[in-house]
């Protein structure tokens, strides 16, 4: 494993990074419920873009920002950061691993990626739902399924979104970062 130091360079890069998180999440319109929004989409460019560690902190922060301003508790807050943490940092331990898939090209590892790592954010929101649904609320089981149920439809859509927005905002800057050097300074393992 590579030790990697947080320069300025590096720090510049999980700031900018973390203000488009917070930016995207602004713009978000309601489903079934709940709101889609491309933060995620962003979440996953951060892990693909600047590695598991760097592009995970990009992804806690802006979100975690976010939830912070609006007026969310401590607790959602650090719930927050963790888990789109976790998405950007699988997304991006999997862009980094040497997984062998048909086709062996980028782009099925880009997709590989953000599927993972948007996978990682559901599944983390659902358990957060059925904890505070069944054990913060106290809700019966049958009630807590059906808040779950319908917060898992709008999620997978976030998801969805994500899984195929990330890998195109990823392909639409490539050209740019690659013919200006950035890409290599942001994340040599690219």
């Amino acid at each position: 494993m590579n030790k990697r130091e947080f320069s300025v360079f590096n720090i510049t890069f999980i700031a900018m990074m973390a203000a488009m998180v917070y930016v995207v999440t602004l713009f978000r319109f309601p489903l079934l419920g709940s709101k889609v929004h491309f933060a995620n989409a962003v979440c996953l460019l951060s892990g693909i873009l600047l590695g598991p560690l760097q592009g995970g902190l990009a992804a806690g922060i802006g979100s975690a920002f976010y939830d912070a301003v609006t007026g969310y508790d401590l607790i959602n807050v650090l719930i927050t950061f963790i888990s789109k943490f976790a998405m950007a940092w699988v997304c991006g331990s999997v862009l980094e691993s040497r997984i062998h898939i048909k086709g062996k090209g980028r782009i099925d590892r880009t997709a590989l990626a953000c599927v993972c790592g948007a996978l990682t954010y559901v599944a983390l929101y659902m358990l957060k739902t059925f904890i505070y649904q069944k054990f913060v609320y106290g809700y019966p089981m049958d009630a807590v399924w059906a808040t779950m149920v319908a917060k898992l439809i709008p999620s997978l859509i976030n998801a969805g979104v994500a899984i195929v927005a990330a890998p195109l905002f990823y392909h639409a800057v490539l050209p740019a970062l690659r013919a200006s050097g950035l890409l290599n300074k942001m994340n040599p393992q690219v």
